[in-house]
């Protein structure tokens, strides 16, 4: 049998602003600001050359909007990015396919989406050891799975399993999207229900998992919580919002994604590689692939 692989799926959205602020700035020869994608290519050029890593993708959203913005108006939008960080999309798709690493450019769907849509592809792969989804997205710890499909905050150096997401929310996986949909989530636009902070929320998500199985009535409630009238008015007013909000913290599970397992296999740069590193005048970045 042959030995079983490790599929690393990559936020590419994120590890571009985690270079923008964190990367210095940098001028290509023709004077175009390219620190982020440097950065982006150092940090990618690091986990394409760790041993443990074979089977790479990387999630872009190619554009801010998707088909989220038509279901709510608050949800996020890219008003307010830095134009030097917007600028810098298009070449940090080009230059992480030059890497040789598949890239999946989002346009109707969020990079997070595609994710979640590969994790769901390859989870009862029988090739595959296991499945690390690089972010540390909120959204994305619904698609955690045991110890099979987890999730790596590569800037803080943690791994999350089941049991580290239940640590960290005090929910399991599948209550997430619920989770977001009470307590908001600020990064996407999601406001959440007032009053639902995160403790009571994962006391009861933790008892009855979903929104729709919380009793109406706080009397009815199993767990004792402080201040369950107040909790219960506030979601029965804002009902309808909330199942609209775990809507939107939902991922999509089904974006097309033609890459086969195999396609996946990283065997190093592409010729193309060269030609990106002259033209934001990284050419010593190539020393690393040598």
């Amino acid at each position: 049998m042959s030995e079983l692989v490790n599929v690393h799926l990559v936020d590419g959205t994120y590890e571009l602003f985690r270079s923008f602020f964190g990367a210095p700035e940098a001028k290509a020869p023709d004077g175009r600001e390219v620190g982020a994608v440097r950065g982006l290519l150092a940090s990618l050029g690091g986990l394409l050359r760790d041993e443990n890593t074979s089977h790479v993708a990387v999630a872009f959203d190619t554009v801010i909007t998707s088909f989220r913005n038509d279901l709510f108006a608050g949800y996020k939008t890219g008003d307010g990015m830095d134009p030097t960080l917007w600028q810098q999309f298009p070449l940090a798709e080009r230059a992480v396919a030059a890497l040789g690493a598949v890239v999946w450019p989002m346009i109707e769907f969020e990079a997070d989406d595609g994710l979640a849509a590969g994790a769901a592809r390859w989870a009862d792969d029988e090739r595959i050891d296991r499945i690390y989804i690089c972010t540390p997205d909120k959204d994305l710890s619904q698609m955690v799975d045991g110890k099979r499909i987890v999730q790596f905050d590569r800037k803080q150096r943690k791994l999350y399993d089941e049991d580290g997401v239940y640590e960290k929310f005090g929910v399991a996986p599948k209550s997430i999207p619920d989770y977001l949909a009470l307590v908001g989530d600020d990064q996407d636009g999601i406001p959440g229900v007032p009053k639902w902070g995160a403790k009571s929320t994962a006391t009861m998500l933790f008892h009855y998992g979903h929104l729709e199985d919380i009793p109406a009535d706080p009397d009815d409630w199993a767990v004792k919580i402080r201040g369950a009238k107040s909790l219960a008015q506030s979601l029965s007013e804002r009902r309808d919002d909330a199942m609209l909000y775990r809507t939107l913290a939902t991922l999509r599970t089904d974006v097309p994604i033609k890459e086969s397992l195999e396609d996946l296999r990283w065997t190093g740069p592409t010729e193309e590689l060269a030609t990106v590193c002259k033209e934001i005048g990284f050419e010593r970045f190539l020393d690393r692939f040598q």
